[in-house]
């Protein structure tokens, strides 16, 4: 409770603070990659990347994170500059350097470093969301920086957690009490039936917040933002089980007691700032707003 009060503060704050707890994030993310491609199972079928590198990578994706932040999001061209950085100093801190290594260490950069940059560029967004009475209306009284805090990087990232969240509790209950038919074998306990409860719920969820804050500008709008985080958030969580199952790990780490690792956690985010940033960028009109 206290943590997820916590979340919510920063991502109404933004700025800054929202910026910083992605980056130690990220830091995070990042050691309990290296410790999966570093782990045995892991290890067994390829040459994970030398100590040098990987704490490389770690300190390139707090970078990349910074970056997003000074930058306004401008990603491309740092993301490029990073990659054949730890590509180069991969050829010298390795004797015999091996193709496994090299495609660990990009990915890493990506999942750890490049993908959570895009909840910055998400929050980042400042246009004012014009129609967005009921947060403005909460803003009034001049708290948390007050009306002109009701931004479309505001009201984006509150819909996208919440769908999150609401498609992670749907497929859940919906899973525990009514799933037989497995989704996939890379994860086993997930069903089809606890799959569809968690899209109708990601996508009520979604409405929900298109009729709370009049954000996306249409119903239609609403469902797509629903199905996407749906979609890329249970993707993003079958990522990390095949990581973890080939590093013969049933956590990425012991960090959060009964509840495993960071990226256990946020797993289920990664891929979902890039996906909804990318469907607001180029098919919401306005950012949504039209």
């Amino acid at each position: 409770m206290l943590l997820g009060l916590s979340a919510a503060i920063i991502i109404i704050i933004g700025s800054w603070p929202f910026a910083i707890v992605v980056c130690l994030a990220s830091y995070q993310c990042s050691q309990e990659f290296i410790g999966m491609v570093n782990a045995q199972g892991i290890a067994r079928g390829m040459k994970p990347p030398p100590p040098l590198v990987s704490s490389f990578i770690s300190l390139l994706c707090v970078g990349l994170n910074a970056w997003s932040y000074l930058s306004g999001g401008k990603m491309a061209s740092a993301m490029a500059v990073a990659t054949f950085a730890v590509l180069s100093l991969q050829l010298f801190a390795s004797e015999k350097p091996r193709f496994s290594q090299l495609t660990s260490s990009v990915f890493g950069l990506m999942y750890c470093g490049y993908l959570p940059s895009f909840w910055i560029k998400l929050r980042l967004l400042s246009m004012p969301a014009v129609n967005t009475v009921f947060l403005q209306s909460a803003l009034s009284q001049g708290l948390l920086g007050g009306v002109a805090n009701a931004t479309v990087g505001l009201v984006a990232t509150w819909t996208v957690v919440l769908c999150i969240i609401a498609a992670d509790t749907g497929a859940y209950f919906c899973g525990k009490s009514l799933g037989k038919t497995q989704l996939i074998k890379v994860s086993p306990k997930k069903t089809v039936e606890g799959a569809v409860g968690g899209l109708v719920s990601s996508i009520l969820g979604a409405l929900l917040c298109w009729r709370m804050f009049q954000w996306p500008g249409s119903l239609v709008g609403g469902v797509a933002m629903g199905t996407i985080v749906f979609v890329s958030s249970i993707f993003g969580d079958l990522i990390e089980s095949v990581i973890k199952r080939d590093a013969g790990m049933k956590d990425a780490s012991n960090l959060i007691p009964g509840h495993g690792g960071l990226l256990d956690r946020l797993d289920s985010y990664l891929f979902t700032g890039a996906c909804v940033y990318f469907f607001m960028r180029f098919f919401l009109v306005g950012f949504g707003l039209g």
